[in-house]
């Protein structure tokens, strides 16, 4: 059940276990945790998982959590914290590490670019660039749906590690291409096989946390991709240095060596990578079981108080048709494109920039390109304690989108280099940070498995469908100030600030009238909209 966090009664979800007369660890055992069984089982103990819908049945009915909400100062029981980090610990690290490396492998193209593809490629004749960058997003946008519903049927381990390693084999394929139209094909099979794994990582993440806790998640997973992958422009120099080794161009090598580590990446993320909540006490490749019955019981617990969601509902054709009718999350991928088409301009059009347009040369392009993302992972988690703290969305996304049109404005029509390299710092950090506030912002005003399911995948597809515009709104004959663009960037953050702030009035009147009884938000006696 989710609750009305706008009470100032109102608190974080915690198992109200702690609060009644505290179950025995044989009536945890007994009443709390079924596991179910396979029924072609010949001894009883294969394991397939927990059995949601009679463990919260059972979990109810002898008051091991119930619907009383407690103070906001007041922490989770000490074992619940010991469950969370334990999911943090390793559900995010290795998640962050593998997106690092698809960030990379996608946004590398401007670094190969300088580094001499485009001579060898000849990427500069006409739109070449612009339509290489681009392509990648289509078949992008296309496999969202069918890979959310894909995650949930072969299980996240197995589904998100072989796109990885099939990721990898392909970038590691871009280093023998040898025209501009073989990169072409190259980057839109990578399209179809990235398609999965963020969509994936975001909905996998969204089914371990409640509402409140997820922001600072979604800003960890990402902050730490962001991070590694701010560290690409450096790395990528680096393997510049290997021109002549093979007889192979410098760029040749940045291709080569990111996509063997992704590979690498993929094959342990087969052992390491945990599935959902409800199929956590299952055996792993190689690994005992993540979670006990008991410890998944809680964290499923703790789903179904927050938003009643904690029971998997089908998806099916005629599920993603009723989810799509709700306004909402067309809205939530909207606000993703107008961030993204920001995020998109500074990976893929930063280091030539820095180069052509601010005169830097190639060497201190790529690293200067390095420090903005320090600043953005640290703006960026600083703003998710307080939205998490504070349970402010809407704020947050507004307050990033004016320092991102301050940024941009200083990087687009400053005249020193000094001073556009200013604002660069103030537009990635705050575009960036824009990221997992908007994740999160989804995530707090759905409720149902499906449901999330498809808005995630809508979402990110918009976000994809930021990088198609991105790439085509640096046009080469505005190179190398692109002012048109940078016009662009800026109305897209205007256009935030309003949609959202049209959000406070018309979700604050209907949570207003689901206090008078009038109306039942999402299908959900007391739940009430984040704003």
């Amino acid at each position: 059940m989710a609750y009305d966090h706008s009470s100032k009664d109102d608190e974080p979800s915690v198992q109200h276990y702690e609060r009644a007369s505290p179950p025995t660890s044989m009536q945890l055992r007994h009443i709390l945790i079924r596991p179910s069984f396979s029924s072609d089982s010949k001894d009883g103990n294969t394991d397939h998982g927990i059995d949601v819908a009679t463990t919260l049945s059972d979990a109810k009915h002898t008051n091991i959590i119930d619907d009383t909400p407690t103070l906001p100062t007041e922490r989770e029981p000490k074992e619940t914290r010991r469950i969370l980090r334990k999911i943090d610990v390793r559900l995010l690290p290795v998640l962050a590490c593998i997106y690092a490396f698809a960030l990379i492998d996608r946004v590398n193209l401007p670094n190969a670019r300088i580094a001499g593809m485009d001579v060898d490629l000849q990427l500069s004749v006409s739109n070449r660039y612009s339509l290489v960058s681009m392509m990648f997003f289509v078949p992008y946008v296309i496999f969202q749906f069918p890979a959310n519903i894909a995650i949930r049927r072969l299980g996240a381990a197995l589904w998100l590690s072989s796109l990885v390693v099939a990721w990898g084999a392909v970038c590691v394929g871009m280093g023998f291409i040898g025209t501009w139209e073989q990169l072409l094909g190259c980057r839109v099979i990578l399209g179809v096989l990235e398609a999965g794994f963020y969509p994936g990582c975001v909905f996998l993440l969204s089914c371990w946390y409640c509402r409140f806790e997820v922001q600072k998640r979604f800003s960890a997973f990402y902050l730490l991709a962001l991070l590694a992958s701010g560290c690409g422009s450096i790395f990528a120099y680096g393997l510049m240095q290997m021109k002549g080794v093979g007889g192979l161009n410098g760029w040749r090598w940045i291709f080569i060596m990111e996509g063997i580590i992704t590979v690498l990446l993929g094959l342990i993320g087969y052992i390491i990578i945990v599935d959902f909540p409800d199929k956590s006490t299952k055996r792993g490749l190689f690994l005992p079981p993540f979670l006990t019955h008991a410890e998944a019981s809680v964290v499923l617990a703790r789903i179904e108080r927050d938003r009643g969601d904690a029971v998997v509902d089908k998806l099916t054709a005629r599920t993603v048709l009723h989810h799509l009718k709700d306004w909402k999350i067309w809205e939530f991928a909207w606000l993703y494109f107008l961030n993204n088409v920001v995020a998109y301009s500074f990976a893929y059009f930063l280091p030539i920039i820095l180069n052509s347009g601010m005169h830097f040369s190639t060497a201190m392009a790529q690293v200067l390109t390095f420090p903005p993302y320090v600043l953005a992972a640290i703006w960026m988690f600083s703003t998710a304690w307080v939205a998490d703290r504070y349970r402010k969305r809407g704020l947050i996304i507004i307050f990033n989108a004016l320092f991102t049109i301050l940024g941009v404005a200083m990087m687009g029509f400053l005249t020193r280099p000094r001073d556009r390299y200013a604002g660069v710092f103030l537009g990635v950090a705050a575009a960036n940070s824009n990221v997992p506030a908007l994740l999160s912002y989804m995530h707090n005003n759905i409720v149902g498995q499906s449901k999330r399911a498809v808005a995630s995948a809508l979402l990110i597809g918009g976000g994809a469908c930021g990088g198609i515009a991105a790439s085509n709104i640096f046009r080469q004959q505005d190179a190398p100030d692109y002012v048109p663009a940078m016009i662009v960037v800026l109305c897209t953050q205007a256009l935030t600030v309003l949609h959202v702030g049209k959000n406070f009035w018309v979700w604050g009147r209907a949570n207003r009238r689901a206090e008078r009884g009038e109306v039942v938000l999402e299908g959900q006696e007391g739940f009430r909209m984040t704003l």
